[in-house]
């Protein structure tokens, strides 16, 4: 018997490759995903929480580190992150859980030959998926 948790972290596991996937062929200007994805430059109705939970990145070669600076406790924490390639393939995924995690921060690595632009989504259980989209520096 599958767990209301598992079950949720399975749906939003899917749900960020699929999203990701999406935003890939979405034009900047049509935002279809209004009200159900937030990015920083299109917080929504949660504009007052974008420097919260938005998720910030860190790259460090090909490391890529996602960061949201967002309390964790046990009635409002950050649920996942998850990084998503251009493509929709998702390298990986963290769950965290509130009162064993005090931060929300995970690491993951970006395939050797990978140059295209990748999502980092960080969901928040009262307020939502927040993505934001990062690229490697051209050299």
């Amino acid at each position: 018997m599958t767990t209301r948790r598992s079950f949720l972290e399975q749906s939003l596991f899917i749900a960020s490759a699929l999203v990701c996937g999406a935003l890939r062929t979405a034009s900047a200007a049509s935002q279809p995903f209004t009200g159900i994805i937030y990015t920083p430059s299109n917080p929504g109705k949660w504009s007052e929480k974008a420097g919260s939970h938005a998720p910030q990145i860190g790259i460090a070669g090909r490391q890529v580190t996602i960061t949201t600076p967002h309390p964790m406790s046990q009635d409002h924490y950050i649920v996942r992150h998850t990084l998503v390639l251009n493509d929709g393939t998702v390298v990986g995924a963290k769950t965290f859980f509130p009162g064993k995690d005090t931060k929300a921060v995970s690491t993951f690595t970006l395939p050797a030959d990978y140059k295209a632009v990748w999502y980092a989504t960080s969901f928040c259980n009262l307020h939502d998926l927040w993505v934001t989209e990062g690229q490697l520096k051209k050299s």
